[in-house]
């Protein structure tokens, strides 16, 4: 680990190719050198060392070649964690460049998807929609913005979600082109009989011409029930794969600068509980595992101090609170009592409570590691 980091140190240290002063090959190679040392360490690097590593790489990204980015680009594309400004760039780069990215990392925001859908080329998109995980935003955002070749791939990926309005637009489409039409039929989790009574006349006429795919098998359809009953379970409930993913995601949007009041709004509009709480938990400064504790032991009272002592509005509480990701949803009564709770509480109050609670936590921990190292 040492040797590794000292290696990195050096790496830093050669500012000759970030000034232009160097050959072409010696940025190609520091460039190389260090995304594979970063693939080596990233488990290991804090918030500091991320943010240098993306630094320095963005400054490169300028002055390589093609290939040299589609290099990074593999290298970086599986990580959990990857310096979020230079993972954007390379995504928003030649689709030569982008697609490992675009198809593979789960760096990438459902935002940062969306964005590049509404801005790159057809060949972005169609790498989007073979995702291994194709939420309904992006989903929706594809067929807006799609041509045939994205909307057929996307239609043809099971892992893709679609919402009643994106179905609506497909079943549309689907008019138009066969290909489409016949990928509709074939999609097993599409319970046609209930999106009769759920889209407008117009698609409900287009629905009748899809064909055989109208008659449900009661066994599919039972088992369409409990996905869609196992979905709407997760989003209401903890899910340890998601927090993974979110919490990334969210450093990533940490270390470009944009995790801020306007974020946390985006994720309450949209429901997304577990990036709500892992932002909050890198807002707060407290550990991830201290965040999910809260939330398995439904702690009310540790999560309306902090955020209290955040500064947030009670508009904003109440937004968040009700996404949370907590073990079991908050009734009615739970929200109103929270609410009432975190109006009367002084912010000044919550900030001298909180910053007590820090100051323990460290010095409990600090012991603990203390005993660690005398029983090692």
């Amino acid at each position: 680990m040492n040797r590794e980091l000292d290696q990195g140190e050096r790496a830093f240290s050669s500012f000759r190719v970030l000034n232009g002063d160097d050959n072409h090959s010696e940025r190609e190679h520091l460039f190389r050198n260090m995304a594979q040392l970063f693939s080596y360490v990233s488990d290991r690097c804090d918030d500091e060392q991320v943010a240098q590593y993306d630094e320095v790489l963005c400054q490169l990204a300028e002055l390589v070649e093609v290939e040299a980015r589609a290099h990074v680009a593999k290298l970086l594309a599986p990580l959990e964690r990857a310096p979020g400004t230079v993972v954007v760039k390379l995504a928003n780069d030649n689709i030569e460049v982008a697609e490992p990215l675009l198809q593979f990392s789960n760096v990438l925001s459902d935002d940062d998807l969306i964005d590049i859908i509404g801005h790159q080329s057809e060949e972005h998109r169609i790498a989007i929609a073979g995702r291994n995980n194709v939420p309904e935003r992006v989903g929706e955002a594809i067929v807006e913005h799609g041509d045939t070749s994205s909307v057929k791939r996307l239609v043809r990926n099971s892992n893709a979600e679609f919402d009643k309005a994106t179905l609506q637009k497909l079943v549309r489409r689907a008019t138009e082109d066969a290909e489409i039409a016949a990928d509709l039929r074939g999609r097993s989790d599409l319970d046609w009989k209930s999106l009769r009574s759920e889209i407008d006349n117009v698609s409900t006429k287009v629905l009748e011409n899809l064909g055989p795919a109208s008659q449900m098998d009661p066994v599919a359809a039972g088992k369409i029930n409990a996905v869609v009953y196992n979905r709407m379970r997760n989003r209401a409930g903890f899910s340890a794969t998601e927090w993974k993913v979110a919490y990334n995601q969210v450093k990533a949007l940490s270390d470009r600068k944009q995790l801020d009041e306007r974020a946390l709004a985006r994720f309450a509009r949209f429901g997304y509980g577990h990036h709500a709480a892992a932002a909050l938990a890198v807002i707060l400064r407290v550990g991830p595992e201290v965040f999910v504790k809260w939330l398995a032991s439904q702690d009310y009272v540790a999560i309306t101090v902090a955020l209290r002592a955040a500064g947030l509005s009670s508009d904003m509480f109440e937004a968040l609170f009700a996404t949370l990701p907590w073990r079991d949803l908050p009734t009615e009564a739970d929200k109103s009592m929270v609410l009432s709770r975190f109006s009367a509480l002084d912010e000044d109050e919550a900030t001298s409570i909180f910053q007590l609670w820090r100051a323990h936590s460290f010095r409990k921990r600090a012991a603990s590691e203390h005993r660690e190292q005398m029983s090692a």
